[in-house]
């Protein structure tokens, strides 16, 4: 993890510093309210911390992993039950993945300059900040992908090292770097659903490691593999022990949404597929929750350079023998393969969320594309001229539309139920002893206590989510259907 030039050590400093600044800068008002998601995931974590039972599965609300929501009670217990601080962990899961991209891409491209391309473009992109300040569990699945493919990296860097300088304690470093490795990359499968896919990536990831070892080497380097693999199940364990008691919990809402749930599943392979394929150039999700509704993933610039890094990716693959590298073969599989979740699902595309996977891959791409183009700019001078400058664009246009367009949009703020947010601070402000009554209009029920999604940011900013809160502090929460002869000084809260 050692970074020789002090340049480089200056330039991610002010990345990561600009990453912070993107992901907690008004966080405390950005997103505007409270997404019912969000509140469920922070009332689970209140509950836990009444009860003590962490779980590793939660099945309220379509069936979430357990990990993040239980981060997010530690978050809670520091903080109080405060929207921003049940969105604190995302940010710094985001910020990881930002410092993480940087190390992988300088690893797997032997190139400090691609890699700070890279972590900028991440550390800048509207895709990723969005959601690095949401409280949705998805943002740990690259975090998690990143830095275990980094360590994984390492070791077969230091396996291909072994032809020219030999170490005496080669095996025991690489040991000790795949027990790492696999047991952060099996903590991933507590992170996302989408996340499953990757054993077909890691899978290609270890090939190649056993591919570019020396031939004296391949069978030593079998302990390291096995270790990687022991670890990252023992991670993956305690949520493999559950989904064996509650198999129904396994598949949760993907078979829902799935494409083979229809008649038309190969005319809704395509069809995915090519609405999946050009959100990151054309037309993004139009989820106003997920992104600036409509526009692309990436800006425009941005995903010039995309494409091009795609390009170069492909050349270099189809090349001769002696040029393949096995690097751009990882990334191409990288992006591609973790896009199925995205093409094989039927609902919402393209959808931002399921593909936040593949956003560093993308990143990488991006990385290559610029570099291909400031090899052609003549001098050192106007090189790093025209590298500010363009970054300086980058950031302000984020900025732009992240805090100035995206967040005082109206449809963002009935997206996030900000209007339930100031109802919660009227009951708060409401003397303790007046019964409150929050009258329900919609009573579909979505979490075995019988309470309807839309309840959940006020219960949460409330902290009245558990019966005995709710008596505690004279609070009731009713369908319209029972909101009958309720008693007079009452005070009456009808959402719907």
């Amino acid at each position: 993890m050692k970074i020789k030039n002090r340049q480089t050590v200056i330039l991610i400093f002010l990345i990561l510093i600009l990453a912070s600044f993107f992901r907690l800068w008004r966080i405390d008002s950005v997103p505007p309210g409270l997404y019912s998601d969000e509140a469920m995931n922070g009332n689970n974590a209140l509950a836990t911390l009444e009860t003590g039972q962490f779980k590793v599965f939660y099945p309220e609300n379509n069936g979430r992993e357990g990990l993040f929501i239980n981060i997010i009670a530690f978050s809670i217990k520091i903080f109080g039950n405060q929207a921003w601080a049940i969105r604190l962990p995302s940010v710094l899961f985001g910020i990881l993945t930002v410092l993480g991209i940087f190390f992988l891409t300088k690893i797997l491209f032997q190139n400090e300059r691609v890699a700070l391309f890279t972590s900028f473009f991440l550390a800048a992109s509207f895709w990723h900040i969005n959601f690095s300040r949401i409280s949705f569990r998805a943002i740990m699945a690259p975090a998690f992908l990143v830095w275990s493919l980094y360590l994984l990296w390492r070791i077969i860097k230091k396996t291909e090292r072994q032809k020219l300088k030999p170490e005496t304690n080669f095996m025991f470093r690489s040991s000790i770097l795949a027990v790492f490795s696999g047991f952060i990359y099996g903590l991933g499968f507590h992170s996302y659903i989408a996340y499953r896919i990757t054993p077909l990536l890691i899978l290609a990831a270890l090939l190649a490691f056993f591919f570019k070892a020396p031939a004296y080497l391949r069978k030593k380097i079998l302990l390291p593999i096995f270790l990687f693999l022991i670890f990252a199940f023992i991670a993956f364990l305690p949520l493999g022990f559950y989904f064996l008691e509650n198999p129904q919990d396994f598949f949760g809402r993907t078979s829902q949404i799935s494409i083979f749930e229809s008649s038309r599943t190969i005319l809704n392979l395509f069809k995915n597929t090519f609405i999946t394929s050009q959100m990151f150039v054309f037309l993004g999700d139009f989820n106003w929750r997920h992104n600036y509704a409509g526009a692309p993933q990436l800006w425009l610039p941005v995903a010039l350079l995309f494409l091009l890094g795609i390009f170069k990716s492909f050349k270099k693959l189809f090349s001769k023998i002696s040029q393949f590298r096995f690097e751009n073969l990882i990334l191409l599989l990288w992006f591609f393969l973790l896009l199925l979740p995205v093409i094989v699902s039927n609902e919402g595309l393209p959808h931002s969320l399921r593909a936040i996977l593949v956003a560093p891959a993308a990143m990488i791409f991006a990385g290559l594309g610029l570099e291909e183009i400031i090899k052609k700019i003549p001098g050192k001078k106007t090189t790093v001229l025209f590298i500010v400058v363009f970054f300086i664009l980058i950031a302000g246009q984020s900025y732009n539309r992240y805090f100035r367009e995206w967040a005082k949009n109206p449809n963002v703020s009935l997206a996030f139920n900000e209007n339930l947010s100031r109802v919660a601070d009227e009951l708060n402000d409401a003397p303790e002893n007046i019964p409150k009554y929050i009258i329900m209009k919609n009573t579909e029920i979505f979490d075995y206590r019988g309470t309807p999604m839309s309840a959940q940011p006020i219960m949460f900013l409330t902290k009245t989510f558990l019966p005995q809160w709710q008596k505690e502090k004279n609070f009731f929460y009713l369908p319209q259907k029972e909101a009958v002869n309720l008693p007079s000084g009452a005070k009456i809260i009808w959402i719907e």
